[in-house]
């Protein structure tokens, strides 16, 4: 152990980091004796979260400065989304992956505000990339850039008749960007694996593996297929002529392998739960401000880390976008660029509808716990897309007697409820039909023999191992048209996720079922949340001041546990929309 004592009292974060070490390697120490000098755990919290001061770090706040000096001076900014920004807020700006942003003020580090056409708001800047080359024309740049191909506006590009030296060197700059930022992410990576994992590893009275695994998902294996495409770019770069650099294979070589950031983007909002849990307990928090510290990484909380392989998945397309925007058909790379950029948008599409399809089982497993008298095991064994809705006439053997009734066609199954007569939001569960066995049959208007009466708008559902009829009317030919619609998109859904092998974990189902009974327990009003962004920005963590007294650095490193009811974290999710 190292002796504290023999340290000056002005080298406050040193003392910090090196009794840091000595906590992880060793473990914790009896510090309870110098509780009366230094107050309470809150009191020291409150004071480290209230302070202004902010260690400097290579790159920290240099590009946010560069930007404000640019745009001070008169010059445009653009920006590219990186993904998509809902916006419930009419202050903020709305826009698409892929859409061009002039950014306009960027003294807030999380928070710019741009202008798309004649919108302009806030937008979170972790959502956008700075654009490479920033000196071309707007007007030469291509907004959407689909299948490969460049939209009319990125014929500009010719009609101005730009140099082949400087498309050369336009295709320069790209290339440079895609392998510095590469680099830069592998430091990334390396940091959480060694700087965070390695650690926590090393505290099994503070972690759980299944808690590492809940909070750090398959980070490692990404690690290890980064480093490996990584030395694929470099062996592609030329650095005697950058734009000559043939980089395009190395996107179709490692295509299938980028698919294991499924796995991760699945797992995130997972990881944003249990660290917001853990980081409500002191202890936590100074625990990973010291494994940022000793590993000397950037002034970025924990979770601001874990959002850079979600937001580098989706960065590869707009970079391949703006570098086939610069290679001439002639150029070696062109084909491979080409088929690159529509690989890595379908890994980018596979992604996207994964985590949608896993933000949704929330919602279908509240919408179960709004049904009354609910039998049977829950919709999420079995499914976890919800298809179509709306209301039929069904028509039951034997005495072929009719009942109005809602139905909700999920992948494997057709959901029947009944509608309370006097409340007509409450419904109750009646039956349900598992359609893997189902057969669709169309019905003409008229008579029909099976239940000899005559029917319009109507349709079967058939099941030739049981003999099992069912015969639905609707009210209108378009409503019916668009059930059997929704029936073909049941078999397509099934089976894609066969192709694709897309489940859903038991972990998963039960923490969803658990979420919602405890909300529908509680009787807590259903809350619309704001979008999936307001949950990934990056969480304040505190810094420590230099002239942070020796006692008060051991606190910080193992605070006094007592018990403390300020902290509580109710999670709403948001309501299953019928």
């Amino acid at each position: 152990m190292v002796d504290m004592s023999l340290l000056p009292r002005s080298c406050g974060l040193y003392q910090f980091v090196v009794f840091v070490v000595a906590v992880i390697a060793d473990g914790p120490l009896d510090k309870t004796a110098l509780t009366d000098d230094v107050g309470s755990e809150e009191d020291l919290y409150e004071d480290f979260r209230s302070s202004n001061h902010r260690y400097g770090h290579p790159g920290g706040g240099g590009e946010q400065l560069a930007i404000n000096e640019l745009i001070s001076d008169g010059s445009v900014v653009y920006a590219e989304a990186l993904w998509d920004h809902v916006t419930m807020d009419d202050q903020e700006l709305g826009f698409k992956a892929g859409d061009v942003i002039e950014v306009m003020d960027a003294t807030n580090k999380e928070w710019w505000w741009g202008r798309i056409l004649d919108s302009e708001g806030w937008f979170p800047a972790s959502f956008v990339r700075l654009r490479v080359n920033q000196d071309e024309p707007m007007e030469d740049y291509p907004l959407k850039v689909e299948g490969g191909k460049e939209d009319d506006s990125s014929s500009g590009t010719r009609r101005f008749g730009m140099g082949q030296t400087t498309k050369d060197q336009m295709r320069t700059n790209v290339i440079n960007e895609i392998i510095s930022t590469e680099r830069d992410y592998i430091k990334h990576l390396k940091d959480i694996c060694e700087g965070y994992i390695k650690q926590c590893r090393k505290r099994a009275d503070m972690f759980t593996e299944e808690q590492l695994k809940t909070i750090f998902g398959n980070i490692e294996d990404i690690y290890r297929c980064q480093k490996k495409f990584v030395k694929a770019l470099e062996k592609k770069f030329n650095k005697d002529h950058p734009h000559l650099s043939e980089v395009g294979s190395c996107f179709l070589e490692y295509q299938t392998e980028f698919q294991i950031y499924s796995e991760y983007c699945n797992n995130h909002p997972n990881a944003c739960m249990e660290l917001s849990r853990l980081t409500k307990v002191n202890k936590y928090v100074y625990f990973f401000e010291a494994c940022r510290l000793l590993q000397k990484m950037i002034d970025i909380s924990l979770d601001g880390f874990l959002l850079t392989p979600v937001q580098k998945i989706c960065k590869y397309p707009l970079q391949l976008a703006e570098l086939l925007k610069y290679t001439n058909p002639q150029h070696r790379d062109f084909k491979d660029v080409e088929a690159a950029l529509n690989a890595m948008k379908n890994v980018a599409r596979l992604i996207n509808e994964r985590k949608r399809r896993l933000e949704n089982i929330d919602k279908i497993a509240q919408w179960q716990s709004s049904i009354e008298d609910w039998e049977g095991e829950d919709v999420l064994v079995r499914s976890s897309e919800l298809i179509y809705s709306g209301e039929l006439t069904k028509i039951s053997h034997p005495q072929a007697k009719s009942q109005q009734r809602m139905f909700f066609l999920f992948d494997h199954q057709l959901v029947c409820c009944k509608k309370d007569l006097l409340r007509r939001d409450i419904l109750y569960y009646k039956s349900r039909i598992n359609m893997d066995d189902m057969e669709i049959v169309d019905v003409e208007d008229g008579k029909d023999k099976d239940f000899n009466l005559s029917v319009k708008n109507a349709f079967k559902l058939h099941c030739q191992d049981t003999e099992e009829v069912h015969l639905f009317c609707a009210k209108k030919p378009e409503q019916k048209q668009r059930w059997l619609k929704a029936f073909e998109n049941e078999r397509r859904q099934v089976q894609l996720d066969q192709e694709t092998g897309f489940s859903i974990t038991e972990v998963q189902k039960k923490q969803a079922m658990l979420n919602a009974s405890k909300q529908h327990h509680t009787g807590k009003p259903k809350a619309v949340t704001r979008p999936y962004y307001d949950f990934l920005m990056r969480q304040k963590h505190p810094t420590l001041p230099t002239t942070l007294p020796q006692q008060q650095v051991f606190m910080l490193a193992e605070p006094k546990r007592k018990p403390s009811n300020f902290w509580q974290n109710i999670s709403r999710l948001t309501p299953f929309r019928k």
